[in-house]
C-alpha cells in the first residue's frame, strides 16, 4: 500500500508541475526579462493561457520589436492584433522595416493593413524598393488603320496611405492598357508611334493613372513596338465582300422574278391560244346557223371558200346541212301532231 501510494502522490506532483510550467512558463518569462520586455507573469503569461493565447508569438514579437528600438508596441495590442486573426510578426517586421527606412508606419495601420488582406511588409519592401510591372501586350488601332502591339514596363511604388481601400496592380495594368490604347488611337499614322514610343508614355504619365490605387507610377517604359495586320484593308475587304453577297442576292431575285413573269406570259400565251381554238371552233356552228336561216348567200359561200379551205368548208356544210335536217323534222313534228290533232 505504502508504495501504490508513494507512486500516486509522484504522479501527482509530475501532473501538478506540467500545469504549473504549462499555465506559467517560467522560461519565456525569464528570456523576456533578460531582453528587456516587461511582462508580468500571472498578469500577462496567465492570463493568455487561460485567454487560449500561445505567449510564444506574442513574447517573441515583443522582444524582437524592443530590440529594434521600436516604441508604442504593448503586449495588449499585440495580443488584441493575434486574437483578431492578424499576423504579428508580420507586422512587427513591417514596423522595423519601416523605420530602418524613415518611412512613417504605426502600428495601428500596419495591422489595418495586415487585417484587410494585405502583406504590410511586403507593401514595405515595395515602399523602399520599387517594383517593376509587365503589362501583356496591348494591342491598338491607329487611325490609317495598321494595328501596332506594344508592351510596357511599369514602375510602381506602393502607397501606405492608399493600401487600405485602394485599387491593386490590375487596375494599375487595365489603366495603363487604356491609356496606351487612347494614345494609339489619336495617332494619325502608325509610323509616328513607331518613331516615338517615347510619346505613349509622357501622354499616359500626364492622366494620373495612379489615383485612387496603392501605388504610385514612377515611369512608364515601352518594352517593344510591333505592327500588327492591317486591319483596315481586311475591313475593307470584309465590307467589299459583303457588297459583293447584297449585290447577288439582289441580282438573284431580279432572275426569280424574271423567271416569274417569263412563266405568267407562258400561261397568258397558252390561254390565248385556247381561246384562239375555242373561237375557231365557234365558226363552223355560227356557218352552219347562218345555212339554216338562210342568211349565208352565194356570194358569202365563195368569199369564205376564200378564206377557209374546202375541207372546212365541206365540214361546215355537212354539219349546217345536218343542223337544218333536224330543224325542219322537229319543226314538222309538233305541226303533224297538230293536224292529226284536228
Amino acid at each position: 500500500m505504502d508504495a501504490y501510494f508513494a507512486l500516486a502522490t509522484t504522479a501527482g506532483i509530475i501532473l501538478l508541475l506540467f500545469v504549473f510550467f504549462y499555465f506559467v512558463p517560467i522560461g519565456l518569462w525569464i528570456t523576456a526579462l533578460f531582453s528587456g520586455v516587461r511582462i508580468g507573469i500571472f498578469r500577462d503569461l496567465v492570463a493568455m493561457r487561460l485567454r487560449k493565447v500561445p505567449p510564444g508569438p506574442i513574447v517573441k514579437a515583443a522582444i524582437t520589436a524592443t530590440k529594434a528600438g521600436l516604441e508604442n508596441v504593448e503586449i495588449g495590442k499585440l495580443e488584441a492584433h493575434y486574437l483578431a486573426g492578424g499576423n504579428v510578426q508580420r507586422v512587427v517586421n513591417a514596423l522595423i522595416s519601416a523605420d530602418k527606412a524613415n518611412i512613417k508606419l504605426g502600428f495601428e495601420r500596419a495591422a489595418a493593413i495586415d487585417l484587410a488582406g494585405r502583406d504590410v511588409f511586403e507593401a514595405v519592401q515595395i515602399s523602399v524598393n520599387p517594383k517593376v510591372i509587365n503589362t501583356p501586350v496591348i494591342t491598338a488601332l491607329a487611325k490609317d488603320g495598321i494595328q501596332v502591339k506594344a508592351t510596357a514596363r511599369v514602375t510602381v511604388r506602393a502607397n501606405l496611405d492608399r493600401l487600405v481601400g485602394g485599387a491593386t496592380e490590375e487596375t494599375v495594368l487595365a489603366r495603363v492598357g487604356e491609356g496606351i490604347v487612347s494614345t494609339v488611337g489619336s495617332s494619325t499614322d502608325h509610323k509616328a508611334v513607331l518613331e516615338n514610343p517615347d510619346q505613349i508614355t509622357k501622354t499616359v504619365l500626364d492622366k494620373g493613372l495612379d489615383s485612387g490605387t496603392a501605388f504610385d507610377i514612377l515611369s512608364i517604359d515601352i518594352a517593344d513596338v510591333d505592327v500588327g495586320e492591317n486591319i483596315g484593308a481586311k475591313l475593307q475587304t470584309d465590307q467589299a465582300s459583303a457588297d459583293l453577297k447584297v449585290a447577288r442576292a439582289r441580282a438573284e431575285e431580279r432572275r426569280a422574278m424574271a423567271v416569274a413573269v417569263e412563266q405568267e406570259n407562258r400561261a397568258k400565251i397558252e390561254e390565248m391560244q385556247a381561246r384562239v381554238v375555242e373561237a375557231e371552233a365557234e365558226v363552223p356552228k355560227a356557218i352552219a346557223e347562218a345555212f339554216r336561216s338562210g342568211k349565208l348567200g352565194v356570194m358569202d359561200y365563195y368569199n369564205m371558200k376564200n378564206v377557209m379551205s374546202d375541207t372546212d368548208m365541206r365540214e361546215s356544210i355537212a354539219k349546217g346541212t345536218e343542223s337544218k335536217d333536224s330543224g325542219d323534222s322537229d319543226d314538222d313534228k309538233p305541226s303533224g301532231s297538230s293536224r292529226r290533232g284536228k
